[in-house]
């Protein structure tokens, strides 16, 4: 464990980028996207936030409150974006960690939740929390459920509200809080992102400036027999869907979770036959 979110490139190794990760919870991965990509994806939401407002319902007051009224949201990405849904949600970087941390507890992993966070000026700070602690009914203790990223789609500064880390949380006890003293500022320029395990203490810093939006996005993947925080079925139209990759179908959540040669059973099926096979053959 160290003080500090240790900084890799995109091109280091799985190994490198894994041993980072266990050790302090998160790893910062410098130009996970590239500049025509991340160009590219901007120009893409641009127009989307453009028509939001930071005011909105949730699904209760107290996501609301996590949120703030300073805080535009964009939901669903996938359904939105076509650089997302193609490229970033397949990002290889990702889906090599992913691979490593996810995939000795399930036969495939799947998108959890696809969130554009635009935190602009007077955006308090987020309490530090945990990502998992969403799925409160799994015992403790359990192996690794979650792997998020946080992406800067503009500079992070801790001006204008960086997301702030503490380094080797993961390891702590459940029910040990985290001090604000104990957290690290992820400074990181645009397309670089914070990499973190859902057992890692973390939360958005305040936006201090006068005009200076931090937009940001959340994308996780999740074991694919744990019910994912965005019901991507019902958020992206089949028909958005049918011409997407393969792999990220599978992403999506579209692929059953076939678990037969470990044992155990199959999820998600369709007919009794994956939902992806039957995407193929037009049938779905």
């Amino acid at each position: 464990m160290s003080s500090a979110i240790k900084r890799l490139a995109v091109t280091d190794n799985t190994e490198t980028i894994i041993d980072a990760l266990m050790t302090d919870g998160a790893v910062i991965i410098e130009q996970l996207l590239d500049s025509t990509t991340l160009a590219r994806f901007n120009a893409e939401l641009d127009p989307l936030l453009a028509g939001v407002s930071p005011v909105r319902e949730f699904v209760n007051p107290l996501v609301g409150a996590f949120f703030g009224e300073h805080t535009r949201h964009l939901c669903a990405v996938a359904a939105k974006s076509p650089t997302f849904a193609r490229e970033v949600l397949c990002n290889e970087t990702m889906g090599r960690v992913a691979d490593v941390v996810l995939l000795p507890n399930c036969a495939n992993y799947q998108l959890n939740i696809s969130q554009v966070l635009d935190r602009g000026p007077g955006a308090e700070q987020q309490y530090l929390h945990r990502d998992e602690e969403v799925w409160i009914h799994v015992p403790k203790p359990h192996p690794p459920l979650q792997l998020a990223a946080v992406i800067a789609l503009a500079d992070f500064t801790a001006d204008n509200g960086a997301t702030r880390v503490i380094p080797g949380s993961h390891l702590w006890p459940s029910d040990r809080v985290g001090e604000e003293s104990e957290a690290v500022v992820a400074e990181m320029k645009a397309g670089s992102a914070v990499i973190y395990l859902g057992s890692t203490i973390h939360g958005g810093g305040p936006n201090t400036t006068a005009d200076s939006w931090r937009r940001g996005m959340h994308m996780s993947y999740v074991v694919g027999w744990l019910r994912t925080e965005e019901n991507n079925y019902l958020s992206i139209p089949i028909d958005v869907v049918r011409e997407l990759p393969r792999r990220s179908q599978e992403l999506l959540g579209y692929a059953a979770h076939d678990a037969i040669e470990s044992g155990g059973g199959y999820l998600g099926t369709v007919d009794l036959r994956s939902p992806i096979d039957l995407i193929a053959e037009r049938k779905l």
